[in-house]
């Protein structure tokens, strides 16, 4: 005797699968257009109140520095310094943050397994 199961059941797996290829298509069409988006954004971020801005793309170039004056001093470049790396380093965290958030979004918050930062 051949067990028949309800309506609905079975024979339907072709179908999921084909709606999930879908699904996992669109997925990654809108993570790359999200990634171009993304790569041409800009962030800017400041440090010693001002004194210091570093500009960083979506792709963490530094795009462009701009150091006041007063802030230069011959007897304390390691103050310059840091606060240079304090700029650049927020800047980039910016952008990272806004790209972790943006994939998120378009993945549902499901873990890619790094794939996410490939794209």
């Amino acid at each position: 005797m051949k067990a028949r199961l309800p309506q609905g059941y079975g024979g339907g797996q072709q179908q999921n699968l084909q709606q999930l290829a879908r699904q996992a298509q669109k997925m990654q069409d809108d993570m790359e257009a999200a990634t171009e988006e993304l790569n041409a954004k800009e962030y800017t971020a400041t440090s010693g109140g001002g004194m210091v801005s570093v500009t960083v793309s979506g792709e963490l170039e530094i795009k462009k520095m701009e150091i006041q004056p007063e802030v230069v001093d011959p007897e304390d470049i390691e103050m310059l310094s840091d606060l240079i790396t304090a700029a650049v380093n927020e800047a980039i965290r910016t952008a990272n943050t806004d790209r972790d958030e943006t994939m998120n979004k378009i993945s549902g918050g499901m873990n890619l397994g790094g794939l996410g930062g490939l794209f």
